[in-house]
């Protein structure tokens, strides 16, 4: 009989991961154990990495550390990314007992019958070229919005990254199974699904489906309120797929699509596979097709050979781009890959010194786009937190709001008038209509 009863998790990084997460914590309750807080004294910590980040170990040891003061005694497990990636670097770590890789995660409780506490960590890990299997899953009581995994693995080899060493190759489950998944997650009460993977664009390349058929079949799910495309990669997002949003159901005018660098002599370097006129093209064809959408880019600064001239092509492009804000990352090498290997590497000084001009253009491209949707009207979906007496949520073209606090609101949606953008930088809003 096993002694662990209660389990607590705590995930870093992507939307994937939280949809991942979930997936193992619906594992462990229907197995009969409690999820709980992670300061509810679990017998079992389950910690889900990440290794995008350039401190992942230090966030790891942290979350460790917290977790052997809440209970001592507790079995230990880290699982994800950064423990495919350096299983042993993990085991290392003074208090855990178990590193599980991509291809044994989700037979955790299998390893959890045969494991003791003991001072030697134990590792699981497959070769990632083995690990083939796809494993639909999505997030729950996590987030108001829902996380739907529709894909998994990456093919695209960037020379910054690591994702395919810790993920494997692409693929994803046939549109049945995926469809599937999304009305289970509404069963427990999402009301937006956030679809999810390392990269999207190539669902279904791994069968005869692709991303635009199971959208299309995603939009004739009647109990969805409404589905978000998460970050998607420009040479995927094809014309069809955008001129077919404005068009749909369900699909929200908001795109997230990575660019990484203004200068093609930088996206070729980074094994991109696209450059800045494809780029600037799918940009233009959006807000053709939906002037109030929303589009968020994720740009990377330092990397190797990036000159202040090169710099200047990112930073001139982004400005003329009616982009509505920036997720903006600063270099940081990576064991394994290519761009580790490269000349002309960047102090970490002026690395950080253009992450802070990017940054600081992101908040003055946020707030242009809230100013040209003042007097406008949308439809909000409330979060389920309060704060300082105030709830959050975010409408279809992803502005955030808030509204004096209603616990029976909460998970709600409204139909709202943008008034004002408050102090905070969110905005004010009349309700006009609450819808359910």
């Amino acid at each position: 009989m096993n002694p662990y009863k209660k389990v607590a998790f705590y995930t870093l990084g992507c939307k994937l991961n939280f949809s991942e997460t979930s997936t193992i914590a619906r594992n462990f309750v229907d197995a009969g154990f409690a999820r709980v807080d992670f300061n509810e004294t679990p017998d079992i910590f389950v910690i889900n990495t990440c290794s995008v980040t350039d401190n992942a170990d230090k966030k790891c040891r942290n979350i460790v550390n917290r977790a052997r003061r809440v209970n001592a005694n507790a079995l230990v497990v880290v699982v994800g990314c950064y423990a495919q990636l350096k299983p042993q670097e993990i085991a290392n770590i003074e208090g855990v007992n178990l590193v599980l890789g991509a291809g044994e995660k989700f037979n955790i409780l299998d390893y959890l019958h045969e494991k003791e506490q003991s001072e030697k960590a134990t590792i699981a890990t497959s070769e990632i070229k083995e690990v083939r299997d796809f494993i639909p899953g999505y997030s729950s009581n996590d987030r108001t919005r829902t996380y739907l995994k529709v894909q998994d693995g990456c093919d695209y080899f960037c020379s910054f990254c690591t994702i395919p060493l810790a993920r494997g190759r692409s693929r994803s489950a046939d549109i049945n199974t995926t469809v599937s998944q999304a009305k289970k997650a509404v069963e427990k009460g999402a009301k937006e699904i956030v679809l999810t993977g390392v990269n999207i664009g190539d669902y279904g390349k791994d069968s005869d489906n692709t991303f635009y058929d199971l959208i299309q079949e995603f939009d004739q799910v009647n109990e969805v309120e409404r589905f978000r495309i998460s970050s998607i990669e420009p040479n995927l997002l094809s014309d069809e797929i955008i001129e077919w949003v404005p068009a749909s159901n369900k699909f929200v005018p908001h795109f997230h699509i990575p660019l990484q660098s203004g200068s093609d002599l930088m996206l070729k370097d980074m094994r991109r596979r696209y450059d800045t006129q494809l780029y600037k093209e799918r940009i233009h064809k959006i807000k053709t097709q939906m002037p109030n959408a929303c589009i968020g880019v994720d740009v990377i600064v330092g990397f190797p050979g990036e000159t202040d001239e090169e710099f200047e092509k990112t930073r001139d492009f982004l400005i003329d781009l009616p982009i509505s804000y920036l997720h903006v990352f600063t270099y940081s090498e990576r064991a394994n890959t290519t761009a580790v290997r490269k000349d002309n590497v960047i102090p970490i000084p002026k690395r950080q010194e253009r992450s802070k001009w990017l940054q600081q253009l992101s908040t003055r491209k946020k707030r242009l786009f809230y100013e040209e949707n003042l007097g406008n009207e949308g439809t909000v979906l409330f979060e389920k937190e309060s704060h300082d007496g105030m709830m959050q949520g975010f409408s279809e073209n992803y502005i955030k709001v808030q509204y004096p606090f209603e616990e029976s609101k909460t998970n709600s949606l409204a139909k709202v008038k943008y008034t004002k953008i408050n102090p905070e930088g969110l905005m004010d809003i009349e309700v006009l209509e609450w819808i359910q």
